[in-house]
């Protein structure tokens, strides 16, 4: 079985089971590569290429040949019918692009679909600005398995600055835990540190303030560090498990 595809879809919800009642496990983003481990008619069991992840997708909206020369470079893209001419569809952060055409201010990516060229970067851009990336989330939604601009989960908030600047992470908090090099928790929490627990993870933006997904607060969200801490000590009754540094 052909084992490279490219999801062509705006974005999809992976699912646990090859059901829309089942758990949401994660999604996929236009451009992304996957291996398919199985299919039938409505749905394909799948292997994303990125981060190996496994789960069920809907059998649609995949192409074999794909060869992306640019990514979305914002929270959200708009996509145009034609140039000026506006759908009421977006793509997410780091979807990866193909180019059909351009004119002087937007590429088409597929019959009837076009974005701007302020929206995008070369496909090798790499933006170690973590603080930039991660602030373009604050107030998007808590959404276990999510991703994109319509929800997010804490884990994903973390992968994706990996995901954009081309470098692997793992996707889910339990995984990243193992992954991430301990730091020395006598230090002082600093810029770029990252703060995992049992299920959660936050990334320091200084000495007193970290950003997260939080699900308690529904939303991407910038609070005080020590706050956050003794809060999901008392609520969750959960400690921090390690303490690392964000590596690129």
């Amino acid at each position: 079985m052909q084992n490279n595809f490219y999801f062509v879809g705006n974005f999809s919800n992976i699912y646990k089971n090859p059901s829309k009642k089942a758990e949401v496990i994660s999604q996929i983003i236009y451009g992304e590569k996957f291996k398919i481990l199985s299919k039938n008619k409505s749905w394909i069991k799948i292997k994303t290429k990125f981060d190996n992840y496994e789960g069920f997708i809907k059998n649609s909206k995949y192409l074999e040949k794909f060869k992306p020369l640019y990514k979305v470079s914002t929270l959200k893209a708009k996509i145009f019918k034609k140039p000026g001419i506006a759908s009421k569809s977006w793509l997410p952060l780091a979807s990866k692009l193909c180019v059909l055409a351009h004119n002087k201010n937007y590429i088409k990516i597929e019959k009837n679909k076009w974005i701007k060229k302020k929206d995008i970067k070369k496909l090798n851009y790499k933006d170690f600005n973590f603080i930039k990336i991660f602030k373009k989330f604050l107030n998007v939604k808590y959404v276990w398995g999510g991703k994109t601009f319509r929800g997010i989960d804490c884990s994903a908030l973390l992968q994706i600055f990996y995901m954009y600047n081309n470098s692997f992470y793992p996707r889910d908090t339990k995984d990243q835990i193992k992954y991430a090099k301990k730091k020395s928790k006598k230090r002082k929490l600093k810029k770029g540190d990252i703060i995992f627990w049992k299920g959660h993870v936050a990334m320091c933006l200084n000495s007193r303030q970290l950003i997260h997904a939080y699900g308690p607060e529904k939303k991407v969200i910038i609070m005080p560090i020590i706050e956050t801490i003794n809060r999901i000590q008392k609520t969750a009754k959960l400690e921090v498990k390690k303490l690392s540094r964000i590596k690129y």
